[in-house]
């Protein structure tokens, strides 16, 4: 393909992933009542044993909160349509075997940041309870509603995200950038980053949702390396069968 029917087909692609975005935030404009209710409710489980309310300053700030759930929402939902679309993009210049790599990183991903999303929502409830927690009880929590809207958002979506990077690790060792022994061999370093990322998403008084997040992100970590010790073994042996096969003498 020339350059300008690289740059058709790029438009093609994102202007279906635009319409897929535009389509999710309808339907998520409907739902944001629910989804808002939901975010919220760590707050109304303090506001029984506190005097915490969620504050509007302006004008249109419920309307931009609203606005703002709807686009997350319509990404979130259209994410499968706007990924596959940047796949579809790239996949034409790669090889039959970096598309199976590709694939199996597009189908691995996407629940491992559902899950992270998952542990994100479930620690939520516990961080929100440390933080108010310092808030004298004759005093008043007035929560910014945009404000406490993006802390959620940050914390969700991080470990998200931070659930996806040991997929990156087996992609990498897939397509023969890094190996497992440098993986296995960095695992102390890794570690310390795991708890560095968590105590940074935590509040550092709430020791037990730190842990929360870091145990399960430590087993992806390990099982990322399992995987990339179990794939350099196969390609080890290929590699001594070819070699035997050839008449030359074995590697290790």
């Amino acid at each position: 393909m020339s350059l300008g029917q690289h740059l058709i087909e790029l438009r093609k692609r994102l202007f279906i992933s635009a319409i897929a975005i535009v389509v999710g935030g309808i339907g998520g404009w409907f739902v944001s009542d629910f989804v808002w209710d939901g975010l919220r409710l760590p707050i109304s489980t303090i506001a029984k044993a506190h005097n915490a309310i969620i504050n509007y300053s302006g004008l249109t700030s419920a309307f931009d909160l609203r606005l703002q759930i709807a686009v997350t929402v319509g990404i979130v939902v259209s994410s499968p349509v706007w990924l596959y679309q940047v796949f579809a993009f790239l996949v034409p210049g790669l090889t039959k075997k970096e598309k199976r790599y590709t694939f199996g990183f597009f189908f691995s991903a996407i629940p491992l940041f559902l899950a992270g999303c998952a542990a994100g929502w479930f620690v939520l409830p516990h961080i929100v309870v440390i933080l108010t927690s310092f808030v004298p009880k004759e005093d008043a929590s007035f929560i910014e509603a945009k404000d406490y809207l993006s802390f959620v958002l940050k914390l969700v979506l991080a470990v998200g995200v931070a659930f996806v990077l040991p997929v990156f690790l087996v992609l990498l060792n897939f397509i023969g950038v890094i190996s497992a022994r440098a993986i296995i061999k960095s695992w102390r370093v890794a570690i310390l980053l795991i708890f560095v990322f968590c105590a940074i998403a935590t509040p550092s008084a709430d020791v037990g949702s730190m842990f929360l997040l870091a145990v399960p992100m430590i087993l992806l970590y390990l099982v990322a390396a399992a995987i990339a010790w179990w794939h350099d073994r196969v390609v080890a042996k290929r590699a001594d069968a070819l070699t035997a096969e050839l008449g030359g003498p074995a590697t290790v």
